[in-house]
């Protein structure tokens, strides 16, 4: 990946290679109190002892270092509680606090290349910015609702550590420009996260069915016995489920590699800044192109939202099925101890939580696409405080996803599987009824319907006598059609029906392993 991490190759710039140890990806535990990966911006609801908390509509001019002095002279009077309470971003933006001294100190040097600022005076900018990176890696964010948001918090911090010289920082941009960079790099970063739990997924599928290639278990449609498959081809199809999925994540991440920055609040500005530069420092491919798109564009939360929820959907088909598997009147798979829980009173349970977790999951993410679309949908350009409230749903699904990612990949690589249990199962259901109509076809010539007619005939006969098709005399399935004969018993196994099934992309353990081997090729896996 490009970006910071990488900046410092040979041929870079100086203050690109000053750069280069700053970090962009967010780790569990590191974006503050009460932050970590996992929430990514939780927690939403404000603090009980916070200053800010609503006692009625006032008018209170006693805080002149809050936004309004930001502002300048715009305002006579401080804003109402009700106000900062309702405008107050930090409790879940400071999440962004990496994104955020990141775009600054690029910023900040491209300012100091161009001489838009004085070269001192960026130095001094990147020292002090390098420092509050150091303090809230350690600390935490602090929350000061008067200060709004993570860029006047850290914007205050820096003018407290290097005095009038924090005041050049925000010389040719604006908090629209410098939030839209912020949050894209963020919701970058969970693009990448999310494609390799899907790896991580993957690997485990792939495992898990080269073991299994042979292993012969019922297939179901509506919930109903229908042919016999192996588990190997079954975990196969979720394998294929997480590709799509990480090709819509790598999608989303492609589209997005546009830098916002230099941007400013939607016309651009007057001055002589280098767009390419920022945008190079930052990782990005190139910079946005227009800048009223730039400062009022979301559609990168929303692709990544969209790969979520279609992922999210994933992952609850398959924690349905290990579900239900795991069930006593199943009894095909005993889920890892790790993901499972007891029983407060019952003591013989375990309860597969952590897939019925996953399976809830699915919901709040899909709710969280559904909630950005909506706040989105009729906003004119360019920006609106509305979309203040475009970060808690992405952090909230990124969190979610992550999580259900590593506990599926947890489950499939942990998880023993009943083959014994799987292959009685197969028997049952007269799986291998459309092998006998396959076979009057393939063998006697008759057209499929009419095969498909007596073959129905011969399951009402076997179920009657409780018996499986291939265990009825054959002088009774020639009763029902003379054109039966004594091959016919070998199609009828569950053994010969999984081989039959041959063709490409189908349940034969031949097929199976051919696609298990590229599927390791694909991964990496064989090297």
């Amino acid at each position: 990946m490009k970006g910071l991490i990488l900046a410092g190759g040979i041929g870079s710039p100086a203050w690109l290679r000053s750069m280069a140890a700053m970090p962009l990806g967010l780790t569990a535990g590191s974006v503050g109190r009460g932050v970590s990966c996992a929430d990514s911006g939780a927690p939403l609801s404000q603090p009980a002892s916070s200053s800010a908390r609503v006692t009625g509509i006032v008018s209170d001019e006693r805080d002149k270092t809050g936004s309004n002095a930001m502002w300048g002279g715009r305002f006579a009077a401080g804003p109402s509680a009700i106000m900062r309470e309702i405008n107050a971003s930090i409790p879940f933006d400071k999440a962004l606090w990496r994104e955020d001294i990141a775009g600054s100190r690029a910023h900040a040097a491209m300012l100091g290349v161009q001489g838009i600022i004085s070269g001192a005076d960026a130095a001094v900018i990147d020292a002090g910015l390098a420092r509050i990176a150091e303090e809230y890696e350690r600390d935490g964010v602090s929350e000061d609702w008067d200060l709004e948001d993570i860029h006047m918090t850290t914007e205050s911090r820096l003018t407290a550590l290097i005095g009038a010289a924090a005041g050049r920082l925000h010389t040719a941009r604006s908090r629209n420009d410098q939030v839209a960079t912020d949050f894209r790099l963020w919701v970058r970063a969970a693009c990448e996260r999310a494609e390799a739990g899907l790896e991580a997924l993957q690997r485990a599928l792939v495992t898990r069915a080269g073991e299994h290639a042979a292993t012969i278990m019922p297939g179901f449609t509506h919930l109903q016995t229908a042919q016999p498959v192996t588990l190997g081809h079954h975990l196969l199809a979720y394998y294929e489920m997480a590709r799509r999925d990480r090709s819509r994540f790598a999608d989303a991440r492609a589209r997005m590699d546009e830098c916002p920055l230099g941007s400013a609040a939607l016309a651009g500005t007057g001055f002589p800044i280098d767009r390419d530069a920022t945008a190079q420092a930052l990782g990005f491919a190139r910079p946005t192109a227009n800048s009223l798109d730039a400062v009022s564009d979301r559609d990168f939360a929303l692709d990544y939202l969209s790969a979520a929820a279609q992922c999210a959907l994933h992952l609850s088909r398959l924690a349905e099925e290990l579900i239900v598997w795991a069930s006593q009147p199943f009894g095909f798979v005993c889920l890892p101890d790790a993901l499972s829980t007891g029983s407060s009173i019952m003591p013989q349970k375990k309860n597969p939580d952590a897939a019925e977790l996953v399976r809830g999951h699915s919901g709040r993410i899909t709710g969280a696409l559904v909630s950005l679309m909506v706040t989105m949908k009729g906003l004119p350009l360019a920006y609106s405080k509305d979309m203040q409230d475009d970060k808690p749903p992405v952090f909230e699904a990124a969190g979610l996803l992550d999580l259900s990612l590593a506990a599926m990949a947890g489950m499939i690589a942990d998880s023993t599987f009943d083959t014994a249990r799987m292959r009685a199962s197969a028997d049952a259901g007269f799986a291998t009824a459309t092998d006998l109509a396959d076979w009057l076809v393939r063998e006697a010539g008759v057209p499929f319907r009419e095969a498909h007619h007596i073959t129905g005939a011969a399951v009402r006969l076997a179920e009657s006598r409780g018996v499986a098709l291939d265990r009825l005399p054959l002088a009774d399935l020639q009763a029902i059609d003379a054109r039966i004969n004594e091959r016919v018993f070998a199609a009828l196994s569950v053994e010969s029906s999984v081989a039959a099934r041959a063709s490409y992309g189908g349940t034969a353990p031949v097929r199976v392993g051919e696609q298990v081997k590229a599927a390791r090729l694909s991964l990496g896996m064989d090297d």
